[in-house]
């Protein structure tokens, strides 16, 4: 029986086109959810919290390939500086376990989502289903749509030793 939870029901209320992908319940990277899904790993998004001064964290959404360039996404915003939270952090600020973070879960949350121009390269792409164990794939334009996200350049290429 595939997986119901608040994020499918979101999708489903809003008549949105997805198709949901199960995944081991453990925390995977999006590099292991592509392989295990058989996704090219450029169209595996995951999010990333951020944090800002005295303000509501942000959902930076980058492609598997990437890690987030801290200083493009602080000017895309117009922020002066932008940090990560350690994992714990990012678990309490969202209310989500690590590997579970997803735009689609925190909508009407009050987080701003900033997302990779790199996923407009594609015409679907995969993100986190609200839960370890759920990836979700869906229209970018329907992502942008739901989440209000903000489209940049925010990402820059994973270096040989982050691999």
């Amino acid at each position: 029986m595939p997986i119901t939870n608040n994020v499918t029901r979101f999708l489903d209320a809003h008549k949105t086109s997805y198709i949901a992908h199960e995944l081991p319940a453990e925390k995977l990277g999006a590099m292991e959810a592509a392989q295990y899904i058989g996704a090219p790993a450029e169209q595996v998004f995951k999010t990333i919290v951020t944090t800002r001064e005295k303000k509501k964290p942000v959902l930076a959404v980058i492609s598997a390939m990437q890690v987030v360039d801290l200083k493009a996404l602080a000017a895309f915003l117009g922020e002066k500086k932008m940090s990560l939270p350690t994992e714990r952090e990012a678990e309490a600020l969202t209310g989500l376990q690590a590997g579970g973070i997803s735009p689609l879960a925190l909508i009407n949350k009050g987080f701003l989502v900033a997302l990779d121009f790199s996923a407009q390269a594609h015409e679907q792409i995969y993100i986190s289903g609200g839960q370890r164990g759920l990836d979700i794939q869906l229209r970018v334009a329907d992502l942008i749509q739901l989440t209000h996200a903000r489209v940049g350049k925010i990402g820059k290429p994973l270096s040989n030793v982050e691999r």
